[in-house]
């Protein structure tokens, strides 16, 4: 399948609310119960923008979203400042054509450039075509933590993965 990747823009708003509304609603990707709206969706823009985390776009010939990737800080705390939790969703009518992959590729990329030293990806134990995708990039499991989830009415296991780059080179706790 062809696709270009770039940016997504705030035009891309809708897309991406769709792509998450699907994933709330018939997967365990996102341990959420309730679908987003477009005025939660430009919170979250906005967020992204303001703490420079990119959000990038696979998109068809059309300029259809296909599916996009973007990170987000870890823990609030000073000392997690050089890692970053990841996450990827590719249009259900999309997946398995490789989409995941690329976008999972360039958001690596793009953390090192960032000068992050950690990805980590937070997955249902259960969501193995994602567990297979990471660990195919050399993400590995760092531990599952039971039960943390509940969602169509059964308990969730939590597995995180991570990838640690060589990034920053000069790390400083300023």
């Amino acid at each position: 399948m062809k696709f270009e990747l770039k940016p997504c823009t705030e035009k891309q708003l809708p897309e991406i609310l769709d792509i998450f509304n699907d994933a709330i609603l018939n997967s365990t990707a996102l341990y959420d119960y309730k679908i987003r709206t477009l005025e939660t969706m430009n919170v979250w823009y906005a967020d992204k923008l303001k703490s420079n985390s990119p959000i990038v776009g696979a998109f068809d010939a059309d300029n259809v979203l296909l599916g996009f990737a973007t990170y987000g800080m870890f823990r609030v705390r000073p000392a997690y400042k050089y890692t970053v939790e990841h996450s990827v969703y590719v249009r259900p009518d999309k997946r398995g054509c490789g989409i995941g992959k690329v976008l999972l590729r360039e958001i690596v990329q793009k953390a090192q450039e960032q000068n992050y030293h950690v990805l980590i990806g937070v997955i249902d134990a259960s969501n193995a075509v994602s567990i297979k995708l990471h660990e195919n990039e050399g993400f590995v499991l760092s531990g599952i933590m039971k039960e943390t989830g509940y969602k169509f009415g059964k308990w969730l296991d939590a597995a995180f993965y991570q990838l640690i780059l060589k990034t920053p080179e000069h790390p400083n706790e300023d």
